[in-house]
């Protein structure tokens, strides 16, 4: 899909569109082509706005209509086929270093100093500091909290049982901090506990990529990366650099020189 015109093009205008026309765009995105290929009634269902809603996206977009929108993603589609059966064969893995390489680079780029130290207060000076993830970003939060946990106490991982949730909630207040990587797809579950978790007033740190997680509106400290990948594997190599930026600004805050003493003693009599 990166090297696609017309999902390219659906990215570079999603940020000046109204809301309904975003959620068709993040739909068509999400499950790109075969989203734009059913029903324009089905595609609006599935993004919850009406067809005239989503109809007005592609005369927006210049298609002059669903229809013509439909073929020139077929149209597409064909010539990428094509192209595959001329180019099968070992991945190119130079181009997927630099690919990688320039996605980092935009990733760092977007993560500034000034926010580093912002949510780096939040992590020292917070009572407890929970976070989660998604599927495949819970590891960048298992990450975190395996490094913080070294730097200071009262660092954990959200529970995954409903039940173990709700405990945790049940103690949140203003001066814990939740911390959440929130990618395409949202997850839903993501999303329960952190509206959960803000209404007892914890405040949120959010890793998200720029289409516009839904809980962007409750972030205290909202960090927007990039998410450019070579081939169909995401870039959790980006999530973990910017998680990295964030301990490195943290621990200059902690100094926890004594804490990292006594852990690696115990770790030593423990062995």
């Amino acid at each position: 899909m990166e090297n696609d015109p017309i999902a390219a093009r659906l990215g570079a205008v999603y940020p000046e569109l109204p809301p309904g026309e975003r959620a068709v765009v993040r739909v068509l995105l999400d499950d790109y082509p075969f989203a734009a290929l059913g029903s324009l009634r089905a595609l609006a269902e599935r993004a919850g706005v009406s067809p005239p809603t989503a109809s007005r996206l592609f005369d927006r977009l210049g298609f002059g209509g669903f229809a013509a929108f439909q073929a020139a993603v077929r149209h597409g589609a064909r010539d990428r086929s094509q192209l595959l059966e001329h180019v099968a064969g070992p991945t190119n893995l130079g181009q997927a270093a630099e690919d990688l390489r320039a996605g980092l680079d935009g990733t760092l780029a977007a993560v500034p100093e000034s926010l580093c130290d912002k949510v780096a207060a939040l992590l020292a000076e917070a009572r407890t500091v929970w976070a989660l993830g998604g599927p495949l970003s819970e590891l960048a939060a298992e990450y975190l909290i395996r490094q913080l946990a070294s730097l200071r106490p009262g660092a954990h991982r959200v529970p995954g049982p409903a039940p173990a949730r709700a405990r945790t909630v049940l103690d949140l207040g203003p001066s814990d901090v939740v911390v959440a990587y929130d990618f395409r797809r949202y997850s839903p579950g993501t999303a329960r506990f952190v509206r959960a978790a803000h209404e007892r007033g914890a405040r949120l740190v959010l890793v998200t990529d720029a289409w516009g997680s839904p809980l962007a509106a409750q972030a205290e400290v909202l960090i927007s990366l990039p998410r450019e990948a070579s081939g169909p594997i995401a870039p959790l190599a980006h999530e973990i650099a910017v998680t990295e930026l964030l301990l490195v600004a943290a621990a200059a805050l902690l100094a926890p020189t004594r804490r990292l003493a006594d852990l690696e003693e115990l770790t030593r009599s423990l062995s």
